[in-house]
């Protein structure tokens, strides 16, 4: 049934009688990983504050501005340490929570790291200048090169002012994703050269076995998750799984799929919704990592992604030759079937944004699910993969919507992704999950409609395009 409405846009509806299952799972899994957190940090900073009270810091030269200074760069080690946690890529943390939301916490707390650590230089600085009744500018030079390692953790400081400002968004904005990427890598020597300057002169470590335990255990354990999430396990997949490019398929004149297969795929961990970080050794462009999610359900013997080309930064992929080698880190992302609560489900597509819902679709269609699509684009033309949804939809009588039209489209219930209109083509929201995946703008406005609608927020599954694209 096709129907056209006003203000160019329109309707394209596939729908059959909905079929039901008894399956009703409801997940606490980003509940419990998010308290995990909170827990975790909260008991260390107990920690933290119990060791330096413990250590008879309380009377340390310089007064109370010194003892300020101390425990604002103990704190500060400790949100350092808790970056290194969020953006180690564990995959038990990755897959309940997801790479974009570890990543913003990973960016907020950055810049708690960078005021707690100018508190405690300023801090330091005071005191021992009103302890010494020198001017302040001349204990900074005295502190920095007349005092054991002070300089390496000048140097560690200056590195992550460098990692802050470049990651504001503004300058993040200004420089490409590799040059970012490799100053960012500069937070690690960081980490290294303030563990040293933490280990020569914090009392923590010079007059204190506990103390000593805990902070080589701590930064230990978050390096070693590193080490191990971020190096070990790609290096590990990618010797066994050996992926190559089995073929590259044009979908319209700026769109390209790429099928990769590899050797015992059915033994990698990927769902339908997430997404790798791939690099096809390619002269040119073997030094570049893009983040494109699968657009087909894993079927244990190849992944696919259908990527727009945006630029030179993926337009090249339409001649990447079949039999490429291809390095790939992942899988990444929490939008998957997993966090699914209830047992209906409307899935909200956006532009190529549709790539990681393709796939949800086929593993939803698969399980029987009482299905509701929506897919949001400019253009018949520019409705990647439209053919591919309206077969999985007929297959398990899923009702979908092509709303086509400028993102400006006002119709017959005003703004065409406003709450009146997803409520008349889906009346039932409320008692569904709802997985929305496309540009930040429109993935914020639709989770902004959602909660005007009153659906849960537990039941509101987000995928930003910068990943899933």
């Amino acid at each position: 049934m096709n129907a056209a409405h006003p203000a160019g846009h329109s309707w394209e509806v596939s729908w059959s009688p909905p079929r039901f299952h008894s399956e009703n799972t409801p997940t606490l899994d980003v509940v419990n990983a998010r308290w995990w957190l909170f827990a975790l940090l909260g008991l260390n900073a107990a920690w933290v504050t119990d060791l330096f009270v413990l250590g008879h810091e309380l009377s340390a030269p310089g007064g109370v501005l010194t003892v300020l200074g101390r425990l604002a760069g103990l704190y500060g080690a400790l949100v350092l340490v808790l970056q290194l946690v969020l953006i180690s890529r564990l995959p038990w943390l990755e897959s309940r929570l997801g790479l974009d939301r570890l990543t913003q916490w990973h960016r907020w707390t950055g810049f708690w790291v960078l005021w707690l650590l100018v508190a405690h230089v300023v801090f330091i600085t005071l005191g021992y200048a009103a302890q010494d009744g020198s001017p302040v500018l001349a204990e900074v030079g005295t502190l920095v090169f007349h005092t054991d390692d002070v300089l390496l953790a000048t140097i560690a400081f200056v590195l992550l002012v460098v990692v802050g400002v470049t990651s504001a968004r503004a300058a993040r904005r200004r420089l490409r994703y590799e040059s970012w990427h490799l100053l960012h890598l500069l937070a690690y020597l960081a980490v290294v050269l303030g563990f040293l300057h933490q280990v020569s002169i914090g009392q923590d470590f010079t007059g204190s076995p506990a103390g000593r335990l805990y902070w080589w255990s701590l930064y230990g354990l978050a390096l070693g998750l590193v080490a191990i999430s971020r190096i070990g396990l790609p290096l590990v997949r990618n010797l066994r799984h050996r992926l190559r490019v089995e073929s590259v398929v044009a979908e319209s004149d700026d769109v390209v799929s790429v099928v990769i297969t590899g050797r015992a795929l059915d033994a990698l961990p990927a769902r339908a919704g997430q997404f790798f970080l791939w690099r096809f050794l390619t002269a040119g462009h073997w030094q570049e990592a893009h983040p494109y999610s699968l657009s087909a359900m894993p079927d244990g013997r190849r992944l696919r992604i259908t990527v727009k080309a945006l630029g030179d930064g993926s337009a090249w992929l339409r001649h990447v030759r079949p039999g490429t080698r291809v390095l790939a880190e992942g899988p990444y992302g929490a939008f998957t079937a997993q966090r699914r609560t209830q047992r209906k489900v409307l899935l909200i597509a956006g532009g190529v944004g549709v790539t990681p819902v393709r796939a949800l679709l086929e593993e939803f269609a698969a399980r029987r699910d009482d299905i509701a699509l929506i897919y949001r684009t400019s253009t018949t033309g520019s409705a990647v993969l439209a053919d591919e949804l309206r077969h999985w939809a007929a297959r398990c009588g899923a009702r979908m919507f092509l709303v086509l039209g400028p993102s400006t489209a006002i119709g017959r219930f005003g703004p065409v992704l406003g709450p009146r209109h997803l409520a008349a083509m889906v009346p039932d929201i409320r008692h569904r999950d709802v997985y929305v995946c496309g540009p930040p703008g429109m993935t914020d406005a639709v989770r902004g409609v959602l909660t005007e609608l009153g659906v849960p927020a537990g039941q509101c599954h987000t995928e930003r395009f910068a990943f899933a694209a």
